[in-house]
């Protein structure tokens, strides 16, 4: 797999004869609504492209490496005939060495909420977990489901779900006031735990995904002992006990999102810890990145200081968001898919630009109305930086909100970089 940026001139006809690939492949590969419409800037995913790199003008041996994911020096001892690494030439014929998974077999969980049959089968092949959003825990500890996916087909590709449970209202919306009442409510705690072990013998759930969020300040060590007593529960039922944390930069941050979130503790306690590092850009804030990787290696550097890295499953959008300018507080953003994204970009005519601090893609339009947008999203690009942080910091893999959406370009870059685990 190759990833490729759209020079302007570029047509997908004369990429598919330059990379040897059928049309209907690139199409298919990243989803183009309107192939003939591409972007400047855009990143195209290139299936099966490895073998030969012709060199076109600008470009670079540093750069040409680092599109198909290769180090500078593995591609330089592919290449003897080049004497001099920074005097390359357009119309250059390039050898590129076969690809190879430099992070070896990795964790994948994903979260869904609803999505089709058809997008399930696609997507399972590439998951160890099935997450589905979610099983709401009410006060009293009974727990009621919201996803109506068809579990069942899970096995058939080697997955294996998860008893996600939050602690989200009927309206919407995550309730401090249910944890409270879980957390400290002998009675409640224990309705909960019964159910939750009905369901995972019912359902042949490998465990359960615990997302509780903006749990008080406060309940923070009532958090711990619960997490300890269903850690116990769940491991005495040979389940595993995944939990779902904020993204933290250290023990010490406060705020209703972070404060009851103990690293340290679900480190020891749980058997995975799922970090949601995204949402930085978020529908209620200015625009930026939702998981600008600066901010992501942020957490990662305090998350394994306190925690094995081995149990640690990092946080991945599959989205983006479109902003109307200027910002307003209070004002919302529209979230899109990034497939939907890139055909917006086209539709307006906008060059993608690729912001490296944050390593992602983003563009500006103005639109029928002449009010300016800013869209930020994720690429192959982007993808690729966040993917290869797993092997960076030795981290057990990979969790994405959510899946309900295809995005092709996911797994093709995924599956480029490491083998997924099957449990």
């Amino acid at each position: 797999m190759t990833i490729y940026v759209v020079k302007s001139g570029d047509t997908l006809y004369a990429l598919s004869r330059r990379f040897s690939v059928s049309l209907e492949e690139l199409i298919n590969a990243n989803q183009l609504a309107n192939p003939d419409l591409l972007s400047v800037g855009q990143a195209l995913v290139v299936p099966g492209a490895e073998g030969s790199h012709t060199v076109q003008r600008g470009q670079t041996l540093y750069g040409i490496a680092r599109s198909y994911g290769l180090p500078l020096q593995r591609l330089i001892a592919a290449n003897p005939q080049i004497k001099n690494p920074e005097l390359i030439y357009p119309g250059q014929r390039l050898t590129i060495p076969a690809a190879q998974k430099p992070g070896g077999r990795i964790l994948v969980n994903g979260y869904m909420t609803g999505a089709s049959e058809a997008t399930l089968r696609e997507t399972l092949p590439h998951l160890s977990f099935l997450s589905p959003f979610s099983w709401r825990a009410a006060a009293d500890g009974s727990l009621v489901r919201d996803t109506a996916l068809p579990l069942s087909l899970s096995e058939s590709y080697g997955v294996e779900n998860l008893l996600t449970i939050t602690n989200l209202r009927q309206s919407g919306g995550f309730s401090s006031d249910i944890a409270h009442a879980i957390l400290t409510d002998q009675a409640a705690q224990d309705r909960f735990l019964t159910q939750t072990e009905a369901l995972l013998t019912e359902g042949g759930c490998a465990g359960v995904n615990l997302d509780f969020e903006y749990v008080y300040p406060f309940d923070r060590e009532s958090y711990n002992q619960f997490l300890a007593r269903l850690a116990q529960r769940l491991h005495d039922l040979g389940r595993l006990l995944v939990t779902a944390l904020a993204p933290k930069l250290s023990d010490s941050q406060t705020g209703l999102l972070y404060t009851a979130h103990d690293y340290a503790f679900h480190g020891r306690t749980a058997d995975y810890c799922v970090l949601m590092t995204y949402e930085w850009g978020y529908t209620y804030g200015p625009a930026m990145a939702v998981s600008p990787i600066n901010m992501v290696r942020r957490v990662l550097d305090y998350a394994v200081s306190v925690m094995p890295a081995g149990k640690i499953l990092l946080g991945v959008p599959n989205y983006g968001y479109n902003w109307t300018l200027p910002f307003v507080q209070g004002s919302a953003a529209q979230a899109l898919t990034n497939t939907a994204a890139v055909t917006l970009a086209g539709q307006a005519g906008a060059a993608i630009r690729f912001d490296e601090t944050a390593q992602a893609p983003f563009f500006l339009y103005r639109d029928t109305q002449g009010r300016q947008h800013e869209v930020w999203f994720e690429d192959a690009r982007s993808l690729r930086a966040k993917y290869a942080l797993v092997a960076d910091y030795g981290l057990a893999g990979l969790s994405f909100w959510n899946l309900d959406r295809l995005f092709r370009t996911n797994f093709l870059v995924l599956e480029s970089m490491y083998t997924v685990e099957k449990l």
